[in-house]
């Protein structure tokens, strides 16, 4: 193939050029559809957590009015996704293990008789170690929940009190024993590089996560996100070297253990992959409901992305009114190429190149520029069905997806 073209592949029906010289967007089919439901309240928000997370009041959490409202916020999105299957929901958080099983169930029977919903959806509730036991695991089980993801980030006590998590390493292994007894698909969050960590602390939490055998790992390179506890008190964390030698070392035992890693931070056993998440990476639909919620979806109209009010009052007062959308902003045809590439190239084993086509209405002649220089840059590989990051492209992702950015 020339180095300075790529081969296009244009579906039947793709867009073409409109007068001012910008591809024009025609989507010919719906992409999947997820559901995601927002969780805003948690025990203690963590110093890292940057995620809409408020701690628990003493007057506890308005779990009854919070239903309410997300099954008015659901119905007033019913005519954007009309006649639409649902193939899978998570609901994250805050901690959404803290609503009751009886809340739970309420909530998944109105969503039942509400939308279309695949017999074989794929249900995620996220859940604390310090908020759970084995018979709260079997009631959210029997309500429905069908996959766990539990918010372990390490088995080191010293490390959990860093991280101001409530619970400890005793808590943390009889949560994940308990969540592998009620479920068949079970998720464990990991995190490394923390404050004061060693090389050796970091494989003995991975030797402890494989000892207990989840089909999902997620493992995650502490990051000091902006407006959060650590960002304004900056903890001593390991250097770069010893970070990347972490990195290394995830993926390695990872790797020898029989998890494929097959997104930036996401290792799976064959065939237990989150459906939910990949359907975010291949740019699927999503409607967002709950307290700053974020949805995309799709119509013969465009792409849109849509935010809920943020905070849990605002949220709980948009029910008088009906207006649970913040912001509904349309992402228009330039942007396309870098939103699609943003989720595509986290994914190691890259997406078909007819993808991009199908997903966001445009000819992958549109992508071409940024194409280009990331092959010249070793950072993405292409052939004629496949487009993927390569090594490189994994290792230094945030400067790939800079060279999809409209100008």
């Amino acid at each position: 193939m020339p180095e300075n073209r790529i081969i296009p592949i244009t579906p039947r029906a793709a867009a073409p050029k409109s007068a001012d010289g910008r591809w024009e967007s025609r989507l010919t089919a719906s992409p999947p559809l997820s559901l995601y439901v927002h969780f805003p309240w948690c025990v203690r928000k963590c110093p890292y957590c940057d995620f809409n997370s408020h701690a628990v009041k003493d007057e506890g959490i308005p779990e009854k009015a919070y239903i309410e409202a997300l099954v008015a916020d659901l119905e007033s999105a019913l005519p954007q996704i009309w006649g639409r299957r649902v193939h899978t929901i998570f609901i994250g958080g805050g901690t959404p293990s803290l609503i009751t099983p009886d809340g739970l169930d309420e909530l998944l029977t109105a969503i039942r008789m509400r939308v279309q919903l695949d017999p074989q959806a794929e249900i995620t509730l996220e859940a604390n170690p310090g908020t759970v036991d084995s018979g709260r695991f079997r009631a959210f089980r029997q309500a429905g929940i069908n996959r766990l993801s539990v918010g372990i980030q390490s088995f080191d006590d010293r490390h959990l009190q860093a991280l101001g998590r409530i619970h400890g390493r005793t808590d943390a292994i009889a949560a994940a024993e308990a969540a592998l007894s009620h479920f068949e698909a079970v998720n464990l969050d990991l995190m490394y590089a923390l404050p004061g960590q060693t090389l050796a602390e970091a494989e003995a939490d991975l030797g402890t996560a494989l000892a207990l055998g989840p089909q999902h790992l997620s493992c995650y390179h502490l990051t000091l996100e902006p407006n959060t506890a650590f960002a304004a008190n900056p903890p001593e964390v390991p250097d770069p070297d010893l970070s990347a030698d972490m990195q290394d070392l995830v993926e390695a035992r990872l790797a020898a253990a029989g998890y494929g890693h097959y997104e930036t931070s996401a290792f799976a056993k064959p065939q237990r992959e989150c459906r939910h998440n990949l359907n975010y990476w291949t740019f699927g639909d999503y409607l967002g409901i709950g307290a700053g919620a974020h949805g995309k979806l799709s119509s013969h109209e465009g792409i849109v992305r849509e935010t809920r009010p943020k905070h849990p009052a605002a949220y709980l007062a948009a029910r008088d009114s009906g207006a649970f959308v913040q912001e509904r902003r349309s992402i228009g045809t330039d942007e396309l190429p870098f939103e699609f590439m943003m989720n595509a190239l986290r994914l190691n084993k890259g997406v078909p190149r007819r993808l991009f086509s199908e997903r966001t209405g445009l000819p992958f002649e549109a992508a071409e520029e940024g194409l280009l220089k990331a092959r010249q840059q070793g950072l993405i590989e292409i052939d004629d069905d496949t487009l993927r990051p390569s090594a490189k492209g994994r290792h230094f992702l945030n400067e790939l997806l800079m060279l999809f950015l409209a100008a």
